[in-house]
Order: C-alpha cells, then structure tokens, then sequence
C-alpha cells in the first residue's frame, strides 16, 4: 500500500499506470509481473494493486478525481509525511472511515473487535468466510460508486431492474412503463406489487452523493403524496442514507414505508444480481459419512 500511496502522491495515476512503477520497486521479474491467480482470469500484479487502491480509498487516503483514476489526499499526504513501519489493514483501521467501511461489510461488530476480515482465523472454513465477507463488502462499495458514477436516467433503470428481479410489477415492460420518468435526478412512480396488480406501491428515489442525508422533510412529502393518492405503501430509495428522524418517523405511521439506503440498495441488488454477475464459482466437499458405515 505504501508504494502506491507514493505513486499517487507524484500526481493522478491508475492502476495500470502504476503497474510498471510498483514492479520496478518490488523488483520483480517479467514472470512474477505476468503471474495469473488461480482463476486464470487476472494477473496477481494487478489484483494486489486494485485492492491496494481500493483500501487506501476508503480510509481516505487517496482520492479519485474520476472513474479509473486516483490521486493522494490530504490526509495521505500527513501519513506519508510521517509513514508507519507498516502501512497495513491494520494501520488503516485508526481512519473511522475505513472503520466505518469494515462495520458495513461484516454487518455488526462483536465484542469490540472490527470483524471476522481482520480477525486471526483459526480454520480453513473461517479463513474463506472472512474472505467473502470482504469481497462482498468491497462489491456493494463499488456498486455504489458506479451507480453516483452514471446518469439519473440509469439509476432510474437499476430502480426497474431491482423491482423486478425481486417480483414486482409483473414484467420488465410494464414495470418501465410506469417508473420510466427522468429529469428530476430520481424516479417516482407506481408498480403492481403483484402480476394481477391487485395492489399498487408508489416509489421515491433520490440519488444523492455519500455526503448527503435524506432527512424527515423529505420523507414526510412523500408520505403526504401517499395520503392525497389514498395509498397506503410507499417506498423510498436513496443512494445515501436517512436521517434517525426519518426513519424514526417512518416507523411510527399508519402508512407502510420501507425505506432503502445505499447499503441496502447494494445488498439488495447482489442478492437478486442485479448489475453483478458471478466471477467463480468453488465447491467444497466433506466427507460422505453415509458411505463409510458399515452395517
């Protein structure tokens, strides 16, 4: 992390602009540059380097100007004024940023340890658990990024998408034809929440950046629009996140309100794979115990 935290500081960079940089360094050879993983599908040069990007990201140590690219921030340029002996995950756990982005990926801490991603592992089983726990962090990182990244009228697609890989508005036609409006930065509109559209559900998006909230005001106008219209469910997706006096409002009226930030937006859409698609796949096998015992 350390060399790649000095590329950034020479001016913007890129994963691939650094490649040549950071091998140089490490001294590597031409056969260690071009190793693959065991996927085949990517050099190992290139993975170290993203997830070495991608860390120092969410601690806020570098910044990125635009999709692909990244420079040194301020508070990179303090670390690297004065670098650690090690400049590892753990170093990068004493930023409440990267913090804050481990709580998200292992979903709760226990007993005031971060996770099981940087916890010891005592089993080969826990080793993988801890693994794809912070890939599946990493991606529903990312997933954000790439929706703030794209244009109000994609976001409205990922709206419609979503809707209907989970069972709503009967087919992707039906459900476009009644959420397709853009030019206001969200969607608002009405699916069937069933296929004989017994009932109907009215929908709010708003996609706002990390350092905005949706607060009660906003979240009150909708419920307004849901008594005026005579329904009674409503839900309110947001790429960022709602204000405790949101969502403590939301709790307590008689209209049914979900309420979806950007980490459950993301969740949603990995679980219902929408925007991702599986990269491998591994099967374990354990032991047949049935086929041992004899009679």
């Amino acid at each position: 992390m350390l060399p790649v935290l000095e590329v950034a500081a020479k001016g913007e960079s890129s994963v691939p602009l650094a490649e040549e940089t950071i091998a140089g360094h490490f001294g590597l050879t031409e056969e260690e540059r071009t190793l693959m993983l065991p996927s085949g599908k990517q050099r190992v040069l290139h993975n170290r380097l993203h997830w070495a990007k991608f860390y120092l990201t969410k601690a806020g140590l570098l910044e990125s100007p635009k999709r692909g690219r990244f420079v040194i921030s301020d508070t990179g340029r303090k670390v690297l004024a004065d670098p650690p002996e090690k400049l590892d995950n753990q170093f990068l756990l004493t930023f409440p940023a990267f913090r804050e982005f481990y709580r998200s990926g292992e979903g709760q801490e226990a007993e005031g340890q971060v996770g099981a991603t940087t916890a010891p592992a005592d089993t080969p089983e826990e080793v993988i658990e801890a693994a794809y726990t912070a890939l599946r962090a990493a991606l529903r990182a990312e997933l954000l990024d790439r929706i703030l990244q794209n244009s109000p009228s994609f976001f409205e697609r990922v709206i419609v998408d979503l809707l209907v890989a989970m069972g709503y508005g009967g087919s992707h036609r039906d459900t476009a034809e009644q959420l397709g409006r853009s030019g206001d930065g969200g969607v608002d509109g009405v699916i069937n929440e069933d296929v004989l559209g017994l009932d109907r559900v009215y929908v709010q998006a708003k996609r706002y950046g990390s350092g905005t909230t949706v607060g009660r005001p906003e979240v009150q106008a909708f419920t307004g629009s849901l008594v005026g219209l005579g329904a009674s469910k409503g839900v309110f997706v947001t790429t960022s996140t709602f204000t405790a006096q949101a969502i403590e409002f939301a709790s307590r009226i008689p209209q049914r309100v979900i309420l979806i930030d950007g980490k459950r937006l993301t969740e949603l859409m990995v679980e219902h794979s929408v925007g991702v698609r599986p990269s491998r796949t591994l099967e374990f096998k354990r032991i047949d115990e049935d086929f041992f015992a004899e009679e």
